[in-house]
């Protein structure tokens, strides 16, 4: 049966045409998979599913992720980075945290989803990177990316009663109602460049748009990597959301709205 994949330019050149339409075609692809990404089941027969391809120096894997969690594309690695996610894979889980990717290799993912705060829905973006993120110029196991973005402005998150302050600077970019981008302050007052692009331009949902329009802004959300996780409905999402700012490990800006 044919798969519902998303094969990118970049990974059907590495593994081949005729591989990439075997894939299509549902010979080679699995129906089931927990996504490499936020570790969860998947389904390539009933959602759209991304093919992800680790390329070692000898050796090469290719991955499954919902097209939620992860665009289809080639991540380069270490072999010994690429080990620790073929045990990844296939479910050997002892101390798969610190064996994936490497943290240069991060890739943020992002959800969009409503929060409701003050009685008042508010478009929201949360973002969560699929390893931990280091400090530019070190090679340290520890996790960078709250301080980093506080560092850049966004302020830690104690509960949802309010909504976080505007972070001038930054935006994020709609065009024909879809998410191409997340923008922060180019160097030296340059202009603006892409923090987070979207690899295809994501759907929202129309109440989501409607909210960014009522508000120019949009609210975002950033969680260390295995915090939130890939949350099907926003009532779930709310209530990551609410346990990562008891714990923490949330920060929060409103971004204003470029674009239409």
């Amino acid at each position: 049966m044919p798969r519902m994949l998303d094969v990118s330019d970049e990974v059907r050149a590495e593994i081949g045409d005729e591989e990439a339409d075997r894939l299509l075609a549902g010979e080679t692809a699995p129906g089931s998979y927990d996504c490499t990404s936020c570790r969860t089941p998947g389904d390539s027969e009933q959602e759209r599913t991304s093919t992800v391809l680790f390329i070692g120096e000898e050796t090469a894997v290719l991955a499954f992720a919902h097209a939620g969690c992860l665009p289809s594309q080639v991540v380069k690695v270490t072999e010994e980075q690429l080990q620790g996610a073929v045990k990844s894979i296939s479910g050997d889980t002892s101390g798969h945290g610190s064996e994936q990717a490497a943290p240069e290799q991060a890739v943020l993912g992002v959800t969009s989803g409503l929060v409701l705060i003050s009685g008042e829905l508010h478009p929201a973006l949360v973002v969560e990177p699929t390893a931990p993120i280091a400090r530019p110029g070190t090679n340290g196991p520890g996790d960078d990316f709250l301080p980093l973005l506080i560092e850049q402005g966004f302020m830690p998150v104690g509960d949802l009663s309010t909504a976080p302050a505007v972070l001038h600077g930054w935006s994020v970019l709609l065009a024909m109602g879809r998410l191409h981008a997340v923008l922060q302050p180019g160097a030296n007052g340059g202009p603006q460049v892409a923090w987070w692009q979207a690899h295809q331009p994501l759907q929202v949902t129309e109440g989501w748009r409607a909210a960014a329009a009522k508000h120019q802004q949009v609210l975002m959300f950033a969680a260390p990597v295995g915090t939130i996780g890939r949350q099907p409905r926003e009532d779930l999402l709310r209530d990551a959301l609410d346990k990562a700012a008891t714990n923490g490990r949330l920060v929060a800006a409103g971004l204003p709205l470029a674009g239409t």
